[in-house]
């Protein structure tokens, strides 16, 4: 009954474009323009029907292609060789693209990943750091999906995996469907904002943006959207504890090994002051070896030692002073002095000219040797006002006795002071240290050292990945590599990489590619069909005639693609309809990377909303009988209303998105 519900949707929303182009189109004055908008209506239609998209796109911008070149052209029988053409043209774009070089090795680095069965060890570990949290197994579940969504990237790998491990620990601690549901799909649909994102790449190859600025950009809005969800939960089991019912004290602690229980029995009931207190004090009655104390001590400190050192460089960095080049004035860019034939002497050195050999006699020889060790003496010769004091060749040491600083001493003067920023940044480490530490009981340390051994393989490789982009230390591409490498090391550390490991996520790896390609392809044909026939133009100069502010147009726009998602998929939306709003973009004056990025959030949509949620169809494929999926769709509903709240956020304060690329390279 619900699938005659949403297949009766989505017939109602075909025959609602139908009605459109019908009434809508003037029949009896039709351009090519107007065909272009036909074009247009009929892809999403087809699209809706069920037919591949790729195909689809590529088979209509063939055969509008040859409508456009038919009525326009005035030798009617070049029309096909001309579309050809652009078939193999459009085609050899998509193939030399370096944006796409990406997308197979982040997707492949996913899927081994998702083999190497470190969700069900992180879920478990975050349940139990979080189990005193109002709502704690669904907090869980959005922070579990977060962290492999980073990882991964993939919404259907993530959605399911968790479907099998959250969905049935939930609904037996009583929580409700809707809520279990809606923390599942909207958690796994991450991936598709968080980097390394495939959508961030497929946009930014669309649009021409950075890829390397869009991964900065989302970052933060996507952690934001992820506290947003999880404040939502939060106040949902505060409110209706009967949706989301609290933990009993039974599953919120974690059996201690005898090492630990010996520890644990003495005096001490915080860890680091009890091992302490075993290795210098009473070492000799303990009863565990002082190796066991030793590797139990290193994990209690890593957080100590990470944060010294991330705060020692990034001090490092902001006290640099910065590098300074002196350039001779005759060589400067717009001085009159500068000669860019074969005329050009050598460089003088240290702001000398060297004067013309015809003017200065050489010396007789025996006044060129200078003793070792002593500085050179020219007798009747001063030194030019403004002329630096000569310097020692590099590897020459400065003799003791000139009274010189050492090096060191002279960097360490003439370093910057650092900011104030960093100095509250330090407290506020200092601070969450200290409650660390101090709630660090016996039965928390095995609870972070299940959390070591199950996000930090994890919190490394999305580091290394994201970091060697950010720093521009490695391209996309590059990063992308590392990352497949760092999965495959992953999977062989946990013993999952094997054959048949390695053919199925090759085999997937394959098919996900080619299907972007294949769209790149396709999109890229209809567009240029879409050019040809002049439907832009129609739609830049109706937009235009609306005499729009920027504010209005990107809430059109927002809104015109929040409807899409109804019906259409993520992929579908970028490559139709952003070549048709980016050109619109310079005219109103609105960043790219920032409409990117509202986009981005906004896309959320396209798989939590129905008849085409995707995230909803890989939740019920691995859901009990009793769940149905119109209670997956109701409990969507409440997180698409956050990522709108998202929407609101990001535009009403840009520096959520903007900032970091604007500090990383602009």
């Amino acid at each position: 009954m619900k699938v005659h519900k949403a297949l009766w949707f989505g017939l109602s929303c075909i025959a609602l474009v139908l009605l459109m182009i019908a009434f809508l189109t003037p029949w009896d004055n039709l351009t090519t323009g107007h065909i272009g908008l036909l074009m247009l209506a009929l892809i999403v239609v087809a699209i809706m029907l069920g037919f591949p998209t790729a195909f689809t796109l590529m088979g209509m911008g063939v055969l509008f292609t040859f409508l456009a070149y038919y009525m326009q052209s005035s030798d009617p029988g070049r029309s096909l060789g001309q579309t050809l053409d652009l078939m193999v043209q459009r085609t050899y774009a998509t193939m030399t693209n370096d944006s796409l070089i990406s997308i197979p090795l982040f997707v492949f680095m996913g899927y081994l990943v998702e083999r190497a069965n470190l969700i069900e060890k992180l879920f478990r570990s975050m349940h139990l750091a979080l189990a005193r949290l109002p709502g704690a197994l669904a907090v869980a579940t959005l922070a579990t999906c977060a962290i492999f969504a980073t990882a991964t990237g993939i919404v259907g790998a993530v959605v399911t995996l968790m479907g099998l491990l959250a969905m049935p620990a939930m609904l037996k601690a009583g929580y409700s469907v809707r809520l279990t549901a809606g923390s599942i799909t909207a958690g796994g649909c991450l991936g598709i904002l968080l980097p390394p994102s495939v959508m961030l790449i497929v946009y930014g190859a669309t649009t021409g943006v950075s890829v390397v600025q869009l991964y900065a950009g989302a970052l933060f809005p996507g952690i934001m959207l992820a506290i947003l969800y999880m404040v939502y939960v939060i106040i949902v089991a505060k409110l209706r504890p009967d949706m989301a019912p609290p933990l009993p004290e039974n599953e919120r602690g974690v059996p201690l090994p005898p090492g630990t229980a010996a520890l644990a029995a003495g005096p001490y009931t915080r860890a680091v002051s009890g091992m302490l207190a075993a290795m210098f004090k009473g070492r000799r009655n303990s009863a565990v070896s002082f190796g066991y104390l030793t590797r139990n001590m290193a994990i209690a400190l890593t957080p100590l030692v990470v944060t010294v050192l991330m705060l020692a460089v990034v001090h490092h960095a902001l006290t640099k002073p910065p590098v300074e080049y002196e350039i001779p004035a005759e060589l400067r860019l717009g001085s009159s002095d500068f000669d860019s034939g074969s005329g050009l002497s050598e460089p003088p050195v240290d702001g000398l000219a060297e004067p013309p050999s015809s003017d200065l006699p050489e010396p007789p020889s025996n006044e060129l040797a200078e003793p070792p060790g002593s500085a050179p003496a020219v007798s009747g010769l001063s030194e030019p006002p403004g002329t630096p004091a000569a310097q020692p060749p590099a590897g020459v040491a400065a003799p003791a006795q000139s009274g010189a600083q050492p090096a060191a001493a002279a960097e360490a003067e003439a370093r910057i002071a650092a900011p104030t920023g960093f100095w509250i940044f330090a407290g506020i480490c200092a601070v969450i240290l200290a409650v660390f530490y101090a709630a660090l009981t016996w039965a928390r340390l095995e609870i972070f050292k299940m959390l070591m051994g199950s996000f930090f393989p994890l919190a490394v490789m999305i580091a290394a990945v994201l970091g060697s982009i950010g720093f521009g230390l490695a391209t996309p591409s590059e990063a992308a590599a590392m990352g497949a490498m760092g999965g495959a090391l992953l999977a062989l550390a946990y013993r999952r990489l094997n054959l048949p490991v390695l053919r199925e996520s090759v085999f997937l790896t394959a098919k996900t590619s080619a299907m972007v390609c294949w769209l790149f392809v396709g999109s890229s044909i209809f567009s240029a069909a879409f050019a040809l026939l002049g439907g832009q133009r129609i739609i830049e100069e109706w937009v235009l005639s609306l005499g729009l502010t920027p504010i209005q147009f990107l809430l059109l726009a927002q809104i015109i693609i929040f409807l899409l998602g109804w019906p259409l998929e993520w992929t579908e939306i970028i490559v139709i309809f952003m070549p048709i709003f980016v050109p619109l973009l310079n005219t109103f004056g609105i960043d790219p990377l920032f409409f990117g990025l509202l986009v981005a959030l906004n896309l959320q949509t396209a798989f939590l909303s129905p008849p085409v949620a995707m995230s909803a169809f890989y939740l019920k494929g691995v859901s009990p009988p009793h769940v149905t999926l119109n209670q997956i769709f109701l409990g969507m509903m409440p997180f698409m209303g956050i990522q709108v709240v998202a929407i609101f956020l990001l535009y009403m304060f840009p520096g959520i998105g903007m900032w970091l690329p604007t500090v990383l390279y602009r």
